[in-house]
C-alpha cells in the first residue's frame, strides 16, 4: 500500500509528466505533419495514406518524447513543491531526499515499460508500416491524380490524361488516351495523341520515376495547321506521369530503423547495431533521467525558477548529444561507441544517487546536531 505522502508527490509528479507530454505531443504533430505535408506537396508521399503516415510516425516519435516528458514533468512538480515551500515542510516533518525516489521510481518504471515496448518493438513496425504504406501507394495511378472517367493534368501542366476505367487498386488502366505538347526552340508546338487499349503504372527502381506502360495502340504528332503528321502504331509505348523524388531522410524498406530487433541482434553491420544501441538506451534513458531530475529541481524558495530550469535542459541536451555521439561513433564501425553511452547512463545515474547519499549524511548531521 502507498503511503498518503507518497500518493501526493506521485500524483503531482504524473499531472507534471501528463501536462509535459501533452505539450510535447502537440509540437511534435505539428513538425511531423508539416513534414508529411511538404512531402505530399512533392509527390514523396500520396496524399490518400498522408493522415495514416501521421499517425504511425508520431507513434514511432514516442519513444523519444517519453522521456523527456517525465524529465520536465518530475521537474516542473518537484519545483513547484519547492517553490511553494512544501518540500520544506515535508522536510521538517522528517521526510528526507530518499523520500522523493519511491514516488519517482513509482512513474519512471510504467513509462520505461512502455517506452521499451515503442524503441523495440512498436516503433521499427510502425515504420516499416508507413514505408510500405506509402510504397503500395505510389505504385498506383490514383497516387498520380488520375481518377476514372475525367481528363487529368499530366505534371509539368503540358498536356492531360483520360482513362475510361480504371482497376480498384489503381494501377491498371483501359481505354486510355493522352494529349501533350511538346516545345522545340524557335518552331511551333508539337501535339502527341496517344491512344491505348490498356495501361499498367510501374515505378523505375532506380530513379523512383512513375511511368504508365501503355499497350496496343496509337500515336499521332504533328504541327496543328500542318499535314505532315506521323503514325505509329505500338504494342508498348511508357509515359512518364512524375517523380516520387525519395530523399535521404526517406530510407526506404530495409532501412534499420525499420527492421525489427531480432534481426538487429543477429546483424555485425555497424548501421544497425547503432540502431540496436539507440533502442536499448531509450528505456534506460527514462530511468536515468528520472534521477536526474530530482537533484536538478531542489532549489530554494527565493532562487528563480528559470535558473535552474535553464540548467536542467542543458544538462539534458548533453546527456542526448553524448549518446548521439556513441550512436554516431558505432556507425563508424568504432565499439567505443557503445562504451560511450553506457558511460553517459551510468555516470548520470551514479551523480543522482550519490546526490541523494550526500543530502541524507547532511540531514543525520544536522539532526545529531539539533
Amino acid at each position: 500500500m502507498l503511503r498518503i505522502l507518497d500518493r501526493y508527490l506521485l500524483k503531482e509528479l504524473a499531472f507534471g509528466t501528463l501536462g509535459s507530454a501533452a505539450l510535447l505531443l502537440v509540437v511534435t504533430i505539428g513538425g511531423t505533419l508539416s513534414d508529411v505535408l511538404s512531402k505530399v506537396a512533392a509527390g514523396r508521399y500520396p496524399a490518400s495514406v498522408m493522415f495514416l503516415v501521421l499517425g504511425l510516425r508520431v507513434l514511432d516519435a514516442l519513444s523519444a518524447l517519453l522521456p523527456v516528458a517525465l524529465f520536465l514533468g518530475v521537474l516542473l512538480g518537484l519545483a513547484r513543491l519547492y517553490r511553494d515551500s512544501e518540500m520544506h515542510v515535508l522536510g521538517a516533518s522528517g521526510m528526507g531526499p530518499s523520500g522523493l525516489l519511491r514516488p519517482a521510481l513509482l512513474l519512471a518504471l510504467p513509462v520505461t515499460i512502455v517506452v521499451g515496448v515503442i524503441s523495440l518493438w512498436l516503433g521499427p513496425w510502425s515504420a516499416a508500416a508507413s514505408q510500405a504504406m506509402v510504397d503500395n501507394a505510389n505504385r498506383s495511378v490514383i497516387a498520380a491524380g488520375l481518377e476514372a472517367g475525367r481528363f487529368t493534368e499530366l505534371p509539368g501542366g503540358n498536356g492531360a490524361i483520360y482513362t475510361q476505367e480504371l482497376s480498384p487498386d489503381g494501377q491498371h488502366l483501359t481505354r486510355v488516351f493522352v494529349a501533350s505538347e511538346r516545345v522545340h526552340p524557335g518552331t511551333a508546338p508539337e501535339v502527341n495523341l496517344v491512344t491505348a487499349a490498356r495501361g499498367r503504372m510501374f515505378i523505375d527502381p532506380q530513379s523512383g520515376d512513375r511511368f504508365l506502360a501503355l499497350s496496343d495502340g496509337h500515336r499521332y504528332s504533328g504541327v496543328l495547321g500542318q499535314s505532315n503528321w506521323r503514325l505509329l502504331d505500338y504494342r508498348r509505348n511508357d509515359l512518364s506521369l512524375s517523380s516520387i523524388n525519395a530523399s535521404v531522410d526517406d530510407a526506404g524498406a530495409g532501412a534499420p530503423h525499420e527492421q525489427t530487433t531480432l534481426t538487429l541482434l543477429r546483424s555485425q553491420v555497424p548501421a544497425d547495431r547503432a540502431e540496436l544501441a539507440w533502442r536499448i538506451a531509450a528505456p534506460l534513458s527514462v530511468l536515468v533521467l528520472a534521477l536526474l531530475a530530482l537533484p536538478l529541481a531542489r532549489q530554494n524558495p527565493r532562487e528563480p525558477f528559470y535558473g535552474r530550469l535553464l540548467l536542467a535542459v542543458l544538462a539534458y541536451l548533453v546527456f542526448a548529444n553524448v549518446l548521439g555521439i556513441g550512436r554516431a561513433e558505432i556507425m563508424a564501425g568504432r565499439s567505443a561507441g557503445a562504451w560511450l553511452m553506457a558511460l553517459i547512463e551510468i555516470a548520470v545515474a551514479a551523480f543522482a544517487l550519490l546526490w541523494f547519499r550526500r543530502q541524507n549524511r547532511e540531514r543525520h548531521v544536522r539532526g545529531a546536531r539539533a
